[in-house]
């Protein structure tokens, strides 16, 4: 049996959407330090997801899953902020809050199962 690309991972697609989206509701912001970092750290949670998926071993793909968690923690402490300068409406930034938590909890769990699959000597993904 095949084992899974990044690509397949339910994960990946809601972090690459949620960076889309962080992306166009900054779009025409002028607050450039802020819309950069949100910009980043939101890139940085489904290149980390995809980095390590591609590297083949469990072990560094736990680590980088667990970057992509303090990604998405730095993301959501930055649409607070957005929130709170007005950057972003309130309405938009619960929505982008909730969906950050959904990515946390997926990561969560998808570092469980490799941790599982690791300690059981299951290789496959």
């Amino acid at each position: 049996m095949k084992s899974l690309s990044f690509e397949d991972l339910e994960v990946w697609k809601k972090a690459c959407r949620l960076s889309v989206d962080i992306y166009k509701a900054l779009s025409n912001s002028k607050e450039y330090a802020l819309k950069d970092q949100m910009c980043r750290s939101s890139v940085s949670v489904a290149s980390n997801i995809a980095e390590g998926s591609e590297r083949h071993s469990h072990l560094d793909f736990i680590r980088f899953l667990r970057i992509a968690m303090g990604s998405v923690a730095e993301l959501r402490t930055q649409i607070y902020i957005a929130s709170e300068i007005e950057l972003i409406p309130r309405e938009i930034s619960k929505e982008f809050i909730l969906r950050s938590k959904s990515i946390s909890q997926m990561l969560q769990a998808l570092i469980s199962l490799l941790e599982k699959k690791r300690s059981t000597g299951n290789g496959k993904l």
